[in-house]
């Protein structure tokens, strides 16, 4: 069912249509962000959402620049004060707060985003296999997903270029994409906001925060192998991609969950997948893509009935490039942009 692959180098030059994800479904599914459908409210946007742009570090990373020598600025984190879900996706700033008991993040922001040049190396962040290649350009662009075990899966998006194919084994520190900004939002705030992947961290079937709570919260470990995550290198142990074990799943769970979808198009093209554990994860995916096509707002945790947050993860970007990751609101982005090598 899986295979190995070996990873490339050399990527050609990537097209502004790759970049930006203009596919031809895209007109479509941006019509879906504006105007939703009997299941999914449109996105709201309002004047705090200004507040996403950067235009000093935005231009800069557009022309393959970096504030910073070898360090991914973050510029929005998970939001653990998100607004409904039944009132549509919001780029607006109301009511946020991340980890820290800051505010870098936005109303529905549920992932990491990391301020990388386009055609920056994306990679794996720990063993997996690839379980899903999604192009949604009203949510995230083109997305890949990997599977490493445990209930344990992470979505690189706004990609311009896969460079595995579902059902690939991976291994960690492995080159599998090249970075973009593909979707709706590059098209709607360029070039005032800085490319960037997204990165989401699903665990148990709903998305977490990568990051530790603060201790006075809950006491949620890292999932991050250190502090603040940093590349895999090639001296450091790791585990051996042939050892990996994908998360298993209860057939009757699934088939429960696919019933329980409400958009008939896409219960069909999911239940139409030929590989169990493949469809599994994409009705996963479903779940927290578009959580108001499920009953629950946290549909996916019924597929899964024990999981362990469990340190996992480095930073999903080569060691070639990068060191490690910085917040954007602990530095001062005034420095001399760094051509990117």
């Amino acid at each position: 069912m899986y295979r190995s692959i070996t990873q490339s180098s050399g990527q050609p030059h990537l097209t502004l249509r790759e970049l930006l994800g203009l596919t031809r479904a895209a007109p479509q599914q941006a019509w879906l962000a504006v105007r939703g459908d009997p299941h999914v409210r449109g996105s709201r946007i309002g004047l705090t959402s200004v507040r996403q742009f950067m235009p000093k570090l935005a231009v800069a990373t557009w022309l393959g620049q970096t504030p910073l020598p070898r360090r991914a600025v973050i510029v929005n984190l998970y939001n653990h004060t998100p607004t409904p879900i039944e009132a549509g996706w919001s780029v607006e700033v109301t009511q946020v707060r991340d980890f820290r008991g800051r505010g870098l993040t936005y109303d529905s922001h549920n992932g990491t985003d990391f301020v990388v040049p386009p055609g920056s190396a994306v990679v794996a962040a720990a063993e997996g296999v690839v379980v899903a290649l999604r192009s949604e350009y009203n949510r995230g662009g083109l997305k890949l997903c990997i599977d490493h075990g445990g209930g344990l899966l992470t979505s690189s998006n706004h990609l311009a270029r896969a460079l595995v194919q579902v059902g690939d084994v991976v291994r960690r520190g492995q080159i599998v994409a090249l970075s973009g900004y593909s979707g709706l939002d590059a098209l709607v705030s360029f070039p005032w906001v800085a490319p960037h992947v997204h990165y989401n961290v699903s665990l148990g079937g709903v998305l977490v925060d990568p990051f530790a709570a603060l201790p006075h919260e809950s006491g949620d470990a890292s999932l991050w192998r250190a502090p603040m995550p940093t590349p895999w290198r090639d001296e450091a142990p790791v585990a051996d991609a042939a050892a990996f074990s994908p998360t298993v799943f209860d057939p009757a769970r699934v088939a429960a969950l696919l019933g329980d979808l409400k958009h008939p198009q896409r219960r069909a093209h999911i239940a139409a997948i030929a590989d169990p554990h493949q469809r599994a994860w994409e009705l996963v995916i479903e779940t927290f893509t578009y959580p108001a096509r499920f009953s629950s707002p946290a549909a996916g945790a019924a597929l899964f009935v024990d999981v362990t947050r469990r340190s996992a993860l480095d930073l999903p970007f080569s060691a070639e490039h990068f060191d490690d990751a910085v917040f954007a609101d602990d530095v001062a982005l005034r420095h001399a942009p760094h051509r990117a090598r």
